[in-house]
């Protein structure tokens, strides 16, 4: 029996709603599949322990997480608490503690989901978007002085390093490479930002010769939304800085339905620490307690985590039940549907008892 210790931190809004959504369909493929199992540790980090500590999570929170084969996280943000405190209190700091570089966010219009991009639907839109989750714009540095002054000044500070701009790209590359158009797309804003943005184009056409079968290309950011939204069959691998890239990932989930249905792995390719796989859609207060909150990100977030901890088969199960479920119309009402999170949920269950992958 394969055994894989899994740090649960459901966190705010509708994260303890999809996260348990989530736990419920990895316990039934774990008696499905039969060769593995999941060991998971809860932890009631995120903005009700900020309002009760004065802390998002405790300051040996990385050093309790470290342990764990997996970190599955629900959602961070709350309308009571600045948004700059959750995300740097709790997210960003197990991102960068554990070097989390390689942000990979699938997209697809899953069967039974509508685009509102007009004549596109499921085979259309297949792309992977690599993201780069160290540095860049949100590397956090910068300050601020002479707050509340006429003369105040802030800065934000964007930081692009070699090491960290190639390692990205390779990996970029690699998964392009894996993938059976071997199409990539590199976005920067080269034209205005002409320091690092340059550097990032100088890096990529040096790594691309280590990839000769990859065919790549490069666009402007601004001109990569119009081509993702006109042209969404000519992309497939895209990679982009931690700003742009967390942009055009939005606007990819939307492109496919729903941000509802957008999962998220936060990865350490080289497997020092444990990585952390999170649904885009965030803490969506706004339905929270509703019991209509999509749990399809967090069930294609749970098949990347699988498919990390070296259980493809498991992950493929999974993402065939959630599409078998979708197409037959049980959804949520973000993408059109009626049905609760539970209903959805008990319905991919079901899938996955009686599927024969």
């Amino acid at each position: 029996m394969r055994e894989y210790s899994i740090a649960a931190i459901p966190a705010d809004g509708i994260g303890p709603e999809v996260i348990a959504a989530g736990l419920q369909a990895l316990e039934t493929l774990e008696r499905r599949d039969g060769g593995f199992r999941l060991s998971v540790t809860q932890f009631d980090w995120g903005s009700d322990y900020y309002r009760r500590t004065g802390v998002m999570m405790p300051a040996d929170g990385t050093d309790q997480l470290k342990p764990f084969d997996a970190i599955f996280f629900g959602a961070v943000g709350a309308p009571d608490v600045p948004d700059h405190i959750t995300l740097w209190g709790l997210r960003l700091p197990i991102c960068q503690g554990f070097d989390q570089y390689a942000n990979v966010r699938p997209t697809k219009i899953l069967p039974g989901i509508s685009s509102p991009l007009a004549n596109v639907g499921p085979g259309d839109l297949d792309w992977v978007i690599v993201r780069e989750n160290s540095e860049g714009e949100y590397a956090g540095h910068g300050g601020r002085a002479h707050r509340g002054l006429p003369e105040e000044v802030a800065t934000e500070t964007a930081i692009f390093t070699r090491v960290g701009v190639t390692r990205i790209m390779r990996y970029a590359f690699a998964l392009a490479q894996a993938r059976p158009r071997k199409l990539l797309t590199v976005v920067t804003k080269s034209n205005a930002q002409r320091h690092g943005m340059v550097m990032w184009d100088e890096i990529a056409a040096e790594v691309s010769k280590e990839y000769p079968d990859v065919t790549w290309d490069k666009m402007l950011v601004d001109a990569m939304t119009v081509r993702m939204t006109l042209k969404p069959q000519s992309l497939d691998t895209i990679v982009a800085t931690n700003l742009h890239a967390d942009i055009l990932s939005d606007l990819a989930g939307a492109l496919a339905g729903s941000l509802g249905v957008a999962p998220t792995a936060n990865i350490d390719p080289e497997r020092r620490f444990p990585s952390m796989f999170e649904p885009i859609h965030g803490s969506a207060f706004d339905i929270t307690g509703k019991g209509i909150a999509n749990p399809v990100a967090t069930f294609w977030t749970a098949a990347q985590m699988l498919e990390h901890l070296g259980e493809p088969a498991a992950a493929a199960r999974l993402m065939a039940a959630v599409e078998k479920v979708s197409g037959e119309g049980i959804k949520t009402p973000d993408v059109g549907g009626s049905a609760t999170t539970m209903e959805v949920t008990e319905a991919v269950c079901e899938a996955i008892r009686s599927s024969n992958i």
